[in-house]
């Protein structure tokens, strides 16, 4: 079977660097609600440059989130990396 692919960087999921996202947080009312599968590394990203607000007001599709500057910019180059490429120890929340 094939691995499934990351709807933000278009990289196969390997097992073990696979992580779900609500695309509204559980605790702005997402439970239960629509999932995507993502790479760990997108997913930690998202999370560190978004807070739940904005994901919940304004970044709750893949279209959205892959439109932000800072995720844009993040996607184009985690694409360039091979798929089970991931970050040992991730930084804090980004400031803007």
């Amino acid at each position: 079977m094939d691995n499934p692919i990351c709807p933000l960087c278009g990289r196969p999921i390997p097992p073990g660097r696979q992580s779900l996202h609500h695309l509204i947080p559980r605790l702005k009312g997402g439970k239960g609600g629509p999932t995507v599968l993502l790479h760990q590394i997108c997913h930690k990203e998202i999370h560190a440059t978004l807070t739940e607000a904005e994901l919940a007001r304004d970044f709750h599709t893949v279209a959205a989130l892959k439109a932000h500057p800072r995720l844009a910019r993040f996607l184009a180059w985690v694409a360039r990396r091979p798929p089970e490429f991931h970050i040992k120890s991730a930084g804090g929340r980004r400031k803007r």
